[in-house]
Parts: structure tokens; C-alpha cells; sequence
């Protein structure tokens, strides 16, 4: 089976040549075919049916192919951009995934020098229950819970902070200059937001809750020390650990 599906494959070169050659040959017969037509108009001098087939063919031949050549470039931008979209965000929540969220945290821990404030905070954010939730209704509810919960949570923050999906149930928020008090605030709008959320898989209304874990810090952390200090502080008391 995989030996007749090798063969039956048609390598890219073949079709890039078949395409050329017979884009060539239906190019010059169309050429050769307009011209002995306009042979049999005695209306038409010499002059005229050059001037016809110089006007005809690039409208016959071009206008369709730039048209189509058009299309496809818009296609393969589209392309690019899901693609682009695919690999910076989580596909489930909306948020950045876990590569890119703790990479563009790194970047800035690795570069003194950059522009914004050095202080700010980190809260960990763990959806509860979602076990819980992909058993008794499924994983396709446990998805709906986890993009309520991180729809509450972007709704939530700032315009500058950072929002990405860490874990199964974990998510990350960097909170660049942020205060004590201002971290703890959006940390009380993050329970309240996702507190409000109505949740009712399959007609029976259930609760959406949330732990929080929460870091300060003076001086910019790396992601591991940020996430490990918040990780420690997740439970229901929200906590708000200075560094």
C-alpha cells in the first residue's frame, strides 16, 4: 500500500512542467487561431487585426491569470496569518500559549536595557474542577469552561498585561508595574468576573471557580522564579507574596 501510494504521488516539478507546457501550447493556439479568424474579416486592414489580437489576447490570456494569481496571494497571506495566529495562540482560550508567553517574559528578564517598568507582579491562575467537568460532561465542556474562565480573566486586566495558558487548568498574567495593591485588585476582579460567568453544560447551570496565586516583585524575575513564587501561593485565601 505505501509503495502504490509513493508512485501514485506526482512530483511537484511534473505539474509545475505539465502546467507550463500546456499553459504555452493553449497560449499559442489561441494566438495562432484569433489571427487566421480575423484572416476572413475584409473589413479589417493588416494594421487593424494587429492592433485586434495585441488588444484580445493579453485581455483573454491575462486578465483571468492575474486574477487567479490575485486570489491565490491573498489565500497564502491568509494562510500566513492563521498560521502565525496557530503558533502564538492557544487554540482553546484565545490566550498566548505556554512557549510564547514565558519566551516574551524571558526577553524582557534578558534585556536590562529594554523601555517599561522593572517592577510589576505575576498571578497564577488555576481553573478548578475541570477534571471534575470533563468527566461528568465531557472535554468539550471542559474547553467551554476554560475559555469563560479566560474570557473573565482578559476582561479583567489591564491593556498592557500579559495573559497566557501555562498548564492544563493554568494560567499566567504579567502584570508589568504593577503595585501590591493593584495586583490584589485585579487579582479580587479575576474571582469576580469568573464568579459571574453562567456555566450550564447540557441545561443544569454549574459553578466556575478559581484559585489564585500572586507574586510582587522589585526587580524583574525570570518566568520559573515568577511562576514557582505565585504557584506556592494558590489557595482560596489569595495570598500576595513580595519579593
Amino acid at each position: 500500500m505505501a509503495q502504490t501510494a509513493a508512485t501514485a504521488t506526482v512530483p511537484a516539478w511534473k505539474s509545475v512542467a505539465w502546467l507550463t507546457l500546456l499553459g504555452t501550447v493553449g497560449s499559442l493556439g489561441l494566438s495562432v487561431g484569433l489571427n487566421y479568424l480575423l484572416l476572413f474579416s475584409e473589413a479589417l486592414t493588416p494594421f487593424g487585426r494587429s492592433m485586434v489580437t495585441a488588444v484580445l489576447l493579453p485581455l483573454i490570456i491575462g486578465l483571468p491569470l492575474f486574477v487567479l494569481i490575485g486570489w491565490k496571494q491573498t489565500q497564502i497571506r491568509g494562510y500566513r496569518r492563521e498560521l502565525n495566529r496557530s503558533g502564538t495562540y492557544d487554540r482553546v482560550t484565545g490566550c498566548l500559549n505556554g512557549p510564547v508567553f514565558t519566551s516574551m517574559i524571558e526577553r524582557r528578564t534578558a534585556r536590562p536595557s529594554a523601555s517599561g517598568p522593572r517592577s510589576g507582579a505575576f498571578l497564577a491562575i488555576h481553573a478548578e474542577h475541570l477534571r471534575s467537568i470533563n468527566l461528568r460532561f465531557g472535554p468539550g465542556w471542559g474547553d467551554e469552561a476554560l475559555r469563560l474562565v479566560a474570557s473573565a480573566i482578559q476582561s479583567a486586566v489591564r491593556k498592557e498585561d500579559m495573559v497566557g495558558r501555562i498548564g492544563t487548568s493554568m494560567f499566567g498574567v504579567f502584570l508589568p508595574g504593577a503595585t501590591e495593591a493593584e495586583a490584589k485588585d485585579i487579582g479580587e476582579r479575576i474571582r469576580a468576573g469568573v464568579a459571574r460567568v453562567y456555566f450550564a453544560p447540557k441545561g443544569s447551570e454549574d459553578v466556575l471557580a478559581i484559585s489564585v496565586g500572586s507574586t510582587v516583585f522589585e526587580t524583574e524575575l525570570a518566568f520559573e522564579d515568577m511562576f514557582r513564587s505565585a504557584e506556592q501561593q494558590l489557595s482560596g485565601a489569595e495570598p500576595v507574596a513580595s519579593l
